[in-house]
């Protein structure tokens, strides 16, 4: 069962009692990110994330690591381009140990100049193994291609030069700007009951307040633009895609299923087609992103340099299928079934459903309960695959990104030339 309460500093507080497991799990969602950074601090939100692990004013660095890990705990974070989130995982006797830990760590860290130094050459080398994994790196690329001069264009771990820059000062300035509670969500699931919750936050809460720095999101604007990044691989790695929809657009499901038909597992079309059928791919899959404001498609395939043309005209012809031809009663139930089921199967974890609660607060302002999505996607057409098919995957949309071993990028803007994609000339 859901239930939702504020505080008296505008916290929003979300929990779900499931009383057959022996955990719970609590999150601290900062609503911030990447996205709300300026250009001179770019990297600062993640920056700020591992600051967050490195001593208060009663823990070391140390304390912090062993507390939970010692009653079989997990604590940890990520940050993302819009939001940032503290977590951990404990049985249920320890939930007061977790948020005790986790509110030390978000309001009494100390940020010692020295230790601010050190972690950002643990941010450097990590900056360093992003760049050697460029099947991930590509993704990235390609955001900066389609969202080129936008926040959401930029990678949340920023970069070298600005990471290496970034005073003490500047860390706390925008620490003191977003950490603040009325910036906050705190999600929990698990065996924990509402009430209890509630008072151990009250007084985790008392004492805290103040007001977050206005929040100003400028959406960003495409550009259907070729990047053709030279590096020293074994493979070219391929990402091209169109602009998405935001989260709380209505026709999220219908882009979720297309998405699912195109490349959403081993039985979608871009597998079976260019992987199974052809061998000409070891990986392909499509992804669908979503923001407050705006949403990224996208499709990722690594290959051999003189197979991107004819895998590049494969998708596109897979594309154009679905938008004159529609898909089959059987593709659209098979789909429906997949992303129903991935759904229900996620539910099995307590630190899904803990996601699932801050981030439908984040974005819609409410918890969309697992009843209502099937509901939506089960309303889905097989007319209305088609439609936005149509309207949101036409070639001119679409922007394209490589890293691999290229001599230069000419065979590249070939085959984005042949498939419709604008090119320099």
């Amino acid at each position: 069962m859901y239930q939702t309460v504020t505080l008296d500093n505008g916290v929003k507080v979300l929990t779900e009692d499931i009383p057959y497991v022996r955990s719970v799990v609590i999150g601290i969602w900062v609503n911030v990110g990447s996205r709300d950074e300026d250009p001179p601090v770019a990297g600062i939100s993640h920056f700020i994330e591992h600051m967050m692990f490195k001593g208060t004013e009663k823990r070391t660095a140390r304390d912090i690591a062993e507390e939970l890990d010692a009653v079989g705990g997990q604590l940890n974070a990520f940050t993302t381009k819009e939001y940032t989130c503290y977590y951990a995982r404990v049985q249920d006797k320890h939930f007061d140990l977790a948020v005790d830990v986790l509110f030390d760590m978000l309001f009494h860290s100390r940020f010692a100049a020295h230790e601010i130094d050190r972690e950002r050459n643990v941010i450097m080398e990590e900056i360093k193994m992003y760049e050697d994994t460029p099947d991930e790196l590509v993704h990235d690329v390609f955001a900066t291609t389609i969202w080129h001069g936008h926040a959401l264009g930029r990678p949340i771990i920023g970069t070298a030069e600005v990471v290496g820059g970034l005073s003490r000062e500047a860390i706390l300035q925008y620490f003191q700007n977003h950490y603040v509670p009325e910036n906050m969500v705190v999600a929990v699931a698990g065996h924990i009951e509402h009430g209890r919750v509630v008072e151990m936050l009250q007084k985790s809460f008392a004492g805290l307040d103040g007001r977050a720095a206005a929040r100003t999101m400028v959406k960003p604007q495409p550009r259907p633009e070729v990047t053709c990044r030279t590096k020293d691989t074994e493979q070219v790695h391929l990402c091209l895609g169109a602009p998405g929809l935001p989260l709380d657009d209505e026709r999220i499901y219908v882009f979720q299923l297309v998405n699912t038909i195109l490349g959403g597992g081993l039985s979608s079309r871009l597998f079976q087609e260019i992987r199974e059928q052809r061998g000409l791919v070891y990986s392909v899959y499509s992804y669908h992103s979503s923001y407050h404001d705006a949403g990224l498609f996208g499709i990722y395939a690594g290959l051999s340099k003189e197979n991107v043309g004819p895998v590049t005209e494969l998708i596109f012809k897979e594309i154009r299928d679905i938008q004159q031809n529609g898909v089959t009663s059987q593709e659209l139930r098979r789909a429906k079934d997949q992303l129903t089921g991935n759904l229900w199967l996620s539910l099995e974890s307590v630190s899904t459903r803990m996601s699932r609660l801050g981030k439908s607060q984040l974005y819609l302002g409410k918890i969309q309960t697992p009843e209502e999505i099937v509901a939506r996607v089960e309303k889905v057409t097989a007319e209305e695959i088609k439609a936005l098919a149509r309207d949101m995957l036409r070639p001119e949309l679409f922007a394209m990104a490589s890293v691999g071993p290229w001599d230069d990028c000419h065979a590249l803007n070939t085959a984005a030339g042949r498939a419709g994609l604008k090119t320099e000339a």
